[in-house]
């Protein structure tokens, strides 16, 4: 197939051969129109849904979309003075709105199971010229995944996320909002059978819609919070686990719409009584044979550390001497750090130990054991999944380099000496601007990127007044 992909030599043998068989299904199958998406830096997705003769022209030529859908915050406000000589960034090729290519990745393509006629692919993003876009997320993992290949090293990572799914009422407020919001269930009957009874029905449609994705769910589960549910995910390789992530939560969140509920991945959400979610991420490393390299050899007992090799216990020493700075990646929100409390399966220190839930890294399995693994706890569910993961391989690759000692574990998390997480996103950002690891592995202009865009929200944040200030102060004052 002619077009952009081969033009600059992106694609490789396999993405071309994809291509021309994803073709003749798009006609088979009747395929009315597809999506093309892309992760912005947050991690939503953004993109343009073509027909179906048009998506077949676009496989291999992409589709263009203006730069600024990766300039907006949370918001949708542009956070870049892109009318500059510079665009804002020193980059001429992205003033003026300018327009960058979404070429997909053919291996990606699903069929949406709730809405049949409409394809889905991921894409990477280009310049007009072929060179990457700087700031692309998805190629700032596969930069990561490449420092792993070339040392023969592969990144395996399973997936458990919470969320929070409520009723949707049909009308709305005085306000004009969206309808009011019902709980499913009144919480604190963890794993209770009855209570996943009780959300059978709409679990069924997310079990059918997932595994006709070709997820691979594993487990659906009643979590501790009032309507909070959690699932759990066999382990991928690659880039693949994060690509996962985003149709995983794309998916639920648009299955839920449809059956008259909201899906919300927000971390803790105002909701009566409510518990925060996170998302634990189960990852280890394995050489071109198989081998778990975190596994400590069978019978030895790694002292301070009984399931992991050396390697293992460096990259751990990794997550830990880079985790203030990785927070600004794995928990990228003013709203995420109300879930860092004692006492609440959720890590306020950057410590670990073996099989326990309150540490920032818990450490699973056993000498030997092909299973043994690194669970990193300190996730926020709507975290930019590549850039998360891309955070925990540049400290983990740090941790090995300089043969990082994690220290003893932590058998009392909230307490001891280990350093504190950041208490805020500001914190969090302060540190990833002083992290010489994250510089190397990001480079100077991403970060300086990543941080304004964060600004921005905390700006925005700064600015409003709460119902708590108005709660706290109008009457009394």
């Amino acid at each position: 197939m002619d077009g952009f992909a081969l033009r600059h030599g992106l694609w490789t043998a396999d993405q071309h051969a994809a291509a021309a068989e994803l073709t003749a299904r798009i006609e088979a199958e009747d395929v009315g129109v597809v999506r093309f998406a892309f992760a912005d830096a947050h991690g939503v997705l953004r993109g343009k849904t073509l027909t179906a003769a048009a998506a077949v022209r676009g496989l291999a030529d992409g589709v263009t979309a203006t730069t600024t859908l990766l300039m907006k915050d949370l918001s949708g406000k542009t956070a870049f003075p892109v009318f500059s000589a510079d665009g804002g960034f020193g980059l001429k090729l992205l003033r003026g709105a300018a327009d960058m290519v979404m070429l997909p990745d053919p291996a990606t393509f699903r069929i949406l199971p709730w809405t049949p006629h409409s394809g889905w692919l991921l894409c990477d993003l280009f310049l007009p010229d072929g060179r990457k876009m700087p700031l692309s997320s998805r190629a700032l993992l596969a930069q990561q995944i490449g420092a792993l290949d070339a040392r023969g090293m592969q990144f395996v990572a399973g997936i458990e996320i919470e969320c929070h799914i409520v009723r949707q009422s049909a009308e709305a407020d005085p306000d004009g909002r969206p309808g009011r919001r019902q709980l499913l269930n009144p919480g604190y009957q963890y794993l209770t059978e009855l209570r996943y009874d009780e959300l059978d029905p709409l679990m069924e449609r997310l079990r059918a819609a997932l595994q006709a994705l070709h997820l691979p769910l594993r487990s659906l589960e009643v979590e501790f919070g009032p309507s909070q549910v959690e699932l759990t995910f066999a382990p991928a390789t690659g880039i693949e686990a994060a690509d996962q992530l985003l149709l995983i939560r794309s998916a639920v969140k648009q299955v839920c719409r449809r059956a008259g509920h909201v899906a919300s991945f927000m971390c803790r959400p105002r909701l009566p009584n409510a518990v925060a979610s996170g998302w634990h991420l189960h990852h280890s490393l394995r050489d071109a044979a198989g081998t778990n390299l975190f596994a400590a050899p069978p019978g030895v007992a790694a002292a301070g550390a009984a399931a992991l090799s050396d390697p293992g216990r460096a990259w751990l020493g990794g997550l830990l001497r880079h985790a203030g700075a990785a927070c600004a990646f794995t928990t990228p929100t003013i709203n995420g750090y109300k879930r860092y409390r004692p006492f609440t399966n959720a890590p306020t220190r950057a410590c670990w130990a073996l099989d326990n839930r309150g540490v920032l890294v818990r450490v699973l399995g056993a000498p030997g054991s092909a299973a043994t693994r690194l669970e990193h706890r300190g996730g926020e569910p709507g975290a930019n999944p590549y850039l998360a993961m891309a955070a925990l391989i540049a400290a983990g690759l740090d941790g090995i380099d300089l043969a990082i000692d994690p220290g003893p574990p932590a058998d009392a998390p909230y307490d001891g000496t280990a350093p504190r997480l950041p208490g805020g996103l500001g914190e969090a950002l302060a540190a990833l601007s002083d992290d010489a690891c994250f510089a190397a592995a990001f480079g100077r202009f991403f970060l300086g990127y990543f941080a304004r865009l964060k600004e921005a929200e905390l700006e925005r944040f700064a600015a409003d007044v709460s119902e708590w200030e108005q709660a706290e102060y109008f009457d009394l004052l």
